[in-house]
């Protein structure tokens, strides 16, 4: 397979490979320890496969808004996506 088109680096092989494993590992928890819905501050009904699909949508907003606004240091961006992430599985 020619991927010479997309530039690999390893970070970005880490990236990719790490929402994977993230995507994998919900799908054990789910067939391990079923959830049910649970309705929090957004008012509607998520499980965790939700919440985590609005962290990595939420966590590349707040990315490309501090590429925009502050520069290409992602640190921060990073600390603060952490946090968003902890608040969406915790309150929504």
């Amino acid at each position: 397979m020619n991927l010479s088109w997309m530039a690999w680096t390893p970070t970005t092989a880490a990236f990719f490979i790490s929402i994977a494993l993230m995507l994998v590992g919900m799908t054990v928890w789910q067939i391990v320890a079923p959830s049910e819905e649970r309705i929090g501050v957004l008012r509607i009904p998520t499980t965790p496969g939700d919440r985590l699909f609005l962290t990595l949508l939420g966590a590349a907003y707040i990315h490309l808004a501090w590429l925009g606004l502050v520069g290409p240091s992602l640190w921060w961006a990073l600390a603060i996506s952490v946090l968003y992430g902890l608040a969406v599985f915790r309150w929504v």
